[in-house]
């Protein structure tokens, strides 16, 4: 029986999460999935310009693990700009963290959002409080679920 995957520390969440061809209609293009621990990955290593061994801590994983993720977030990437796909950011296994004032980040603590109406769960929008984000499912104002 395989171990339990780790939660991916992710510090921040693309602010934009879709991509697409221009002048290209929607149903016409094929989607490429690219996981939030991919889109963290590459942010660490090519536009932070970690190393791997530092960006693999940041990110509580091997270094190893840290490599598969950069190849097939940067495979994933060329074959939408070179194949003309859609590129959406979401899903996998991580948790987000974020900073506390003066006390740099909370390792491993998760930061979502939950409906009190539906109970959906939803990670938390860094800089932006969870009364002030609505539901993904209902549109109802989220509250703090951590």
């Amino acid at each position: 029986m395989p171990r339990p995957r780790r939660f991916r520390i992710v510090r921040n969440l693309p602010r934009i999460n879709y991509f697409k061809p221009q002048g290209v209609p929607l149903n016409e293009l094929k989607e490429i999935i690219l996981s939030v621990s991919e889109y963290e990955a590459i942010r660490l290593k090519d536009l932070k310009n970690l190393d791997q061994a530092e960006a693999a801590k940041k990110m509580n994983i091997s270094q190893p693990t840290f490599h598969r993720l950069v190849l097939t977030a940067r495979k994933k990437i060329a074959n939408a700009i070179v194949n003309g796909a859609a590129l959406k950011i979401e899903g996998g296994v991580y948790r987000m963290v974020e900073p506390r004032r003066g006390q740099g980040f909370r390792r491993g603590a998760p930061m979502y959002c939950i409906c009190p109406i539906c109970k959906h769960q939803q990670n938390k929008i860094p800089g932006v409080p969870c009364s002030q984000m609505k539901c993904e499912k209902c549109g109802a104002l989220m509250i703090r679920g951590d």
